[in-house]
């Protein structure tokens, strides 16, 4: 068995029938680092668009590098936990969605880095365009996966409250309880 395989194996273990997770997802921790330094490099191109001053769109170009490898780390985990999510549910519709809508996010930052690449100082119209629609569909796709954990529970523990002991102590979530379970309201 690979090493891919094994992990969504005991990944799947750990799904109930729901696609509610009892342990601690990797996805929601990957993605907001690639998507936060890809933004910022838009901003940057934004800036160098105001001033002319070429190092803005370098720091660009090197935030693109450093997102784009970044969410390539991001969706191996991302594909993992998809993989695990049951079939004919509606989060597995969404996360397929939402992992789509990622690859194409970075297929875009990629091809604006390479256009760049020569001249990472001036990077022209092109490349600020489709890194402009690059994170413009990243807010589309993170909104998509807010909805798989704020709205479907995909990677909230069963018993999740607002008192529940830290996911690296071993207990359950539902352990502490003091009756502000989660959508519950006092």
């Amino acid at each position: 068995m690979s090493l891919v395989a094994t992990v969504v194996h005991q990944k799947e273990e750990r799904y109930g029938e729901q696609g509610q997770a009892v342990w601690t997802p990797d996805t929601p921790h990957a993605h907001p680092l690639p998507f936060g330094v890809l933004t910022t490099s838009v901003i940057f191109d934004v800036v160098y668009l105001l001033t002319d001053n070429g190092k803005w769109s370098e720091i660009a170009f090197w935030m693109i590098a450093a997102g784009v490898i970044g969410g390539l780390a991001a969706a191996v985990f991302g594909l993992i936990d998809w993989l695990a999510i049951p079939s004919g549910t509606r989060a597995k519709r969404i996360g397929l969605w939402h992992g789509a809508g990622n690859v194409v996010v970075v297929v875009l930052f990629i091809v604006s880095w390479l256009l760049r690449a020569d001249a990472p100082g001036e990077s022209g119209a092109i490349p600020v365009i489709l890194s402009l629609v690059g994170v413009a569909l990243a807010g589309l796709t993170g909104w998509l996966g807010g909805e798989l954990v704020d709205r479907l529970g995909v990677g909230v523990d069963d018993g999740a409250h607002l008192n529940s002991p830290s996911a690296l102590s071993g207990r359950p979530a539902s352990e502490g309880s003091s009756g502000a379970h989660r959508g519950e309201r006092r």
